[in-house]
């Protein structure tokens, strides 16, 4: 199927309760996914403490294009394609470093200023009475369309037109402000390293399963039944060590999973854990919770540290945790790789501990060989392959649905309810649109 040329096809393979299986399988569709959905989308890009001082630069992939992002003199980060504007070299190689005060060509020796000027051409006598300075090479750096700072968390949309960013992420933004406002100064710094995993599987089937609260039960049995065993003969008051406060709780049951909540929003974002979840049961901090009364006062206070969801995603790019303080970023590379970057925050104005759960968490649960994501990755690689099958096209997203949550923005749900994962696929299909790019 050549879906370019075929829109009314890429919105059937998106019914309301079931998708068809090339919405994972398509490499066709994934090319087309960089082209529109990921270009009309925004994107997360990088955090503003990964780029701390001028010069400053942090480099990667975006829908398939080479973007780079510096720390400009004014303070602000800024964001243009990673390709000198001569002859289309990359400015720079590695991930992160820093340019100094300007951008130098390792090809011809162009150069740049921190806001994509062109600062300096070698043999500029060569270029006069030429059409150079008339044409997009005479004039410096291509800026991203739009670029946006939250709170630090810099989002970034590839195409010029398109939903705004607060029209577009809307109330998930809440999300952020729970995770940020968790330091009495309100401030989070990237720290710790980074967990990159490649899985051979379809993007979509990670951020699915960011919104799966009926497979812990049984995908990750052998890790929770392994701390049971660990833990059993304590009394339910004892202090817990870290391992198990994070792990135990993955064996909670399917009414706890349940009852914990969804919410959902427009344009695929989601809430799982809105009225609790495994998270809510960490030891108190008593200096800390003192801290954040001084810096917040109490009735705010209390609200944010009493919601402690188990994700909340970002469509399509990001999913964050307030407690413990971390991010996953999903970055798609084919229709069937897709590389897992899971971060973790240190608290500013918080103690050690809080930090430690972030990378004690991210160690645990989502490094390629924890006791948890391996469970996972084979799932998810083996739904890969057996999608090929024939028989059956689809794959199902049935329970809980109900035909009223066509018509609403926002529905508060249970936390088993599949329509977190209907209503990515609802997103999916509207950006997928040709003209998704073409207003708000």
């Amino acid at each position: 199927m050549h879906y370019r040329d075929h829109p009314q096809a890429i919105q059937a393979l998106v019914e309301v309760d079931r998708v068809h299986r090339d919405v994972y399988l398509s490499e066709a569709l994934f090319a087309l996914e960089q082209e529109r959905f990921f270009a009309n989308t925004w994107l997360f890009a990088v955090h503003a403490s990964q780029v701390p001082h001028t010069g400053d630069y942090w480099s990667l992939d975006l829908a398939g294009r080479p973007v780079v992002l510096v720390r400009h003199s004014d303070g602000s980060v800024r964001a243009f394609y990673n390709r000198c504007a001569h002859k289309g070299a990359r400015l720079v190689d590695e991930e992160s470093g820093n340019t100094g005060k300007a951008f130098r060509c390792p090809y011809h020796a162009w150069s740049y200023k921190l806001d994509g000027q062109t600062l300096a051409i070698p043999f500029k006598a060569g270029y006069e009475g030429t059409g150079l300075h008339a044409c997009a090479s005479g004039q410096g750096l291509t800026p991203l369309p739009q670029v946006v700072n939250y709170r630090d968390f810099i989002f970034v949309r590839l195409a010029p037109e398109g939903p705004s960013f607060t029209e577009y992420f809307g109330e998930v933004l809440q999300t952020i402000d729970n995770l940020a406002d968790r330091s009495p100064q309100g401030r989070l710094v990237v720290a710790g390293g980074v967990l990159r995993n490649i899985v051979q599987c379809n993007w979509k089937m990670y951020l699915e399963n960011i919104n799966d609260a009926v497979h812990p039960m049984s995908t990750h049995q052998s890790a929770t039944q392994a701390a049971e065993a660990l833990w059993q003969g304590h009394s339910a008051d004892e202090v817990k060590p870290m391992a198990m406060e994070q792990i135990l709780p993955f064996g909670s049951g399917y009414e706890f999973f349940d009852k914990m909540g969804g919410r959902v929003y427009d344009n695929g974002h989601s809430v799982l854990g809105v009225n609790f979840s495994i998270h809510s049961g960490y030891a108190q901090l008593p200096d800390y919770e003192a801290a954040m009364h001084a810096a917040h006062g109490a009735e705010r206070t209390q609200e944010i540290l009493q919601r402690a969801p188990q994700n909340a995603v970002l469509f399509p790019s990001l999913a964050v945790k307030g407690s413990p303080q971390v991010m996953r970023v999903i970055r798609p590379l084919s229709a069937n790789r897709t590389l897992i970057e899971a971060w973790s925050f240190r608290v500013e104005g918080a103690p050690d501990v809080l930090f430690e759960r972030a990378m004690s968490y991210n160690r645990l649960v989502f490094s390629p060989m924890s006791v948890v994501a391996h469970d996972d990755v084979r799932i998810f690689e083996g739904i890969q392959h057996g999608l090929r099958a024939e028989g059956n096209e689809w794959v199902s997203l049935h329970r809980g649905f109900d035909s009223q949550e066509l018509a609403a923005r926002t529905v508060t749900t249970t936390g088993t309810n599949e329509l977190l994962m209907r209503n990515q696929f609802r997103a999916w299909a509207k950006f997928m649109a040709p003209d998704a790019g073409s207003g708000a």
